[in-house]
């Protein structure tokens, strides 16, 4: 039950050092690409268990699902594709954007693993998991929003320079 943990970790650390390491020498460092990076980080993580845990992966699919092991290891270079696309600053919304589309579609896949019980990361714990796994999901679709989609100072968000909403 440690990877919900590691993948949050994962996600923020780049975000977190960048944020002290501004406060502490107060220079004004990008956050926004610390957050992405981590991004990168995190999908570089999960893009691996699709080629180290690639049965395990596999059984996460019904069995009714054809070529199996084919689509973890296609799936596996999509998201190496997306870690690789969240490290190259013009093409981060595009690849949030890939991102968010690709944690809905695969949601289900996590639902039918936990309700089957199947041993790949906690699902064998079965629907319980999905009480820790549901609410990570939606933290990752909110970071990927916040830091990659979302147009900085756009109508109505509040700059940091003078603290005011823009219009």
């Amino acid at each position: 039950m440690t990877t919900p943990i590691i993948i949050l970790v994962l996600m923020m650390a780049p975000y977190v050092a960048v944020r002290l390491l501004a406060a502490f020498t107060h220079r004004n460092l990008d956050a926004r690409a610390a957050a992405a990076i981590g991004l990168g980080i995190l999908f570089m993580f999960t893009a691996s268990a699709h080629f180290v845990q690639t049965q395990p992966m596999a059984q996460m699919l019904p069995p009714w699902v054809p070529g199996r092991t084919i689509w973890v290891y296609v799936t596996g270079l999509l998201e190496f594709a997306i870690a690789a696309g969240f490290f190259v600053a013009r093409t981060r919304r595009y690849t949030g954007w890939a991102a968010a589309a690709m944690l809905v579609m695969f949601f289900p896949v996590n639902v039918y693993a936990a309700l089957n019980h199947i041993p790949m990361g906690g699902h064998a714990w079965g629907p319980v998991y999905m009480m820790i796994r549901g609410p990570v999901q939606v933290i990752i679709l909110f970071w990927l929003y916040w830091h990659t989609i979302r147009q900085p100072n756009g109508p109505g968000i509040v700059t940091e320079h003078t603290g005011m909403a823009r219009r």
